[in-house]
């Protein structure tokens, strides 16, 4: 299994309206990338009114279920950063990458 520190991490979100997101910094301690055929989401999003997450924290993404993604290897992804944005989705993963 991979260590916490050998995770991607989550180096840019301009995600407007996710309680973890705070100015292009996501402030989950992990983000799961999830989603369906062609649309990498990230499913840790919470579009609600309070804030979450930790105040300092470099978010990494903690599980990947895409398994169509060239970055997954055993549901881990093995992309040296990546970045969360509006795609198909309010929040999508913008490093997916279709195998």
């Amino acid at each position: 299994m991979t260590e916490l520190m050998e995770l991607p991490p989550v180096a840019e979100c301009s995600v407007e309206g996710c309680s973890y997101n705070d100015h292009s910094h996501c402030h989950a301690a992990a983000v799961t990338i999830g989603g369906t055929s062609g649309d990498a989401q990230c499913a840790t999003f919470i579009p609600l009114g309070v804030k979450g997450g930790l105040d300092k924290v470099i978010s990494h993404v903690g599980a990947c279920q895409r398994q169509d993604c060239t970055h997954n290897s055993h549901l881990e992804c093995t992309a040296s950063s990546v970045r969360v944005g509006a795609g198909h989705d309010i929040a999508d993963c913008l490093t997916y990458a279709p195998a």
